[in-house]
């Protein structure tokens, strides 16, 4: 059965160009109305261009139906504004890539503590702002489909890049809560981590990898997973073709008692504590206490 998006509204930020653009295109042309989100800024979030407009171009003149949108999601108050347009428009939303993005790369002994904030805040409030502008209409519908963009810098941390992979981990942790949040309600919620050759990414690859790395090869992982047979609280991966799974696993751990309930404890026990057979995927951070509970139990 192919995967098609008709009488659905999606939202796609940061859609100007790059994996925004490829996502809003495939939607587009796979039935969905779209709203495409960019402030038309350069990878550092300065400047400003028509690219939210050029890509609703593309998809008018392919045949799909899509408006151009220029709020930042650093502001809530210009999310809700743009749900509000959307729904006038169209009647509704249901489907939201957060996907907006920007770099401003330097070692952590080097960085200025207003580039931490403003990477945490575009890709980790903004994607928090634009799924909170959504959310009352996703519960009221119940169906909404959620996408963070999470990266490989927040999952496995990459050098120079402090205040990008915390924003991205967070992510991460905003997507485990919004799923239990939003399960009643038939709201699915998941993160993606892509590798793609792009704007953000054109100085890291040599040329033969970056166009390897074609954002079109990220695409199928993105539209699956908003899809109306999406999983839940997924951690996905995907660059060139290749598609991944990661996950927040949980030791079975050690009890500690007497002289060893102490840091020297926890040093001789270390391979006990990290010994990864047995380890789980916890669905809640209730998880971790039932294991420990088990602990206590004698289990």
């Amino acid at each position: 059965m192919s995967i098609r998006f008709d009488d659905k509204i999606a939202i796609v930020t940061g859609a100007g160009g790059g994996l925004g653009r490829e996502y809003a295109l495939e939607l587009a042309r796979r039935g969905a109305k779209v709203v495409v989100n960019d402030l038309g800024g350069d990878r550092t979030g300065t400047g400003a261009s028509d690219a939210a407009q050029q890509v609703v171009a593309e998809i008018e003149a392919a045949g799909g139906v899509a408006m151009a949108n220029g709020a930042s999601v650093t502001e809530y108050e210009q999310m809700a504004e743009m749900v509000a347009r959307a729904k006038e428009a169209w009647g509704g939303v249901h489907i939201l890539i957060n996907n907006a993005g920007v770099l401003r790369d330097k070692t952590f002994t080097k960085m200025d503590p207003a580039d931490f904030e403003f990477v945490v805040r575009v890709h980790l409030l903004g994607s928090a702002y634009a799924t909170k502008a959504c959310w009352d209409t996703f519960r009221e519908q119940n169906y909404g489909r959620v996408l963070m963009t999470a990266s490989s810098t927040g999952l496995f941390g990459n050098f120079g890049q402090a205040n990008y992979g915390a924003a991205k981990l967070g992510l991460a942790g905003l997507t485990k809560t919004l799923y239990l949040e939003g399960a009643k309600n038939n709201i699915k919620v998941n993160t993606l981590a892509p590798v793609a050759g792009t704007r953000m990414t054109e100085e890291l690859f040599p040329e033969a990898l970056f166009k390897a790395f074609d954002p079109a090869k990220v695409m199928p992982a993105a539209l699956y997973l908003v899809s109306e047979n999406a999983p839940t609280n997924q951690i996905v991966g995907a660059g060139a073709g290749v598609f991944q799974a990661s996950y927040v696993t949980l030791t079975q751990g050690a009890l500690l008692t007497g002289d060893d309930l102490s840091p020297e404890g926890v040093e001789a026990h270390w391979a006990e504590i990290t010994d990864r057979s047995g380890e789980i995927v916890p669905d809640s951070g209730a998880g971790q206490s039932m294991v420990i509970g088990k602990k206590l139990q004698g289990g």
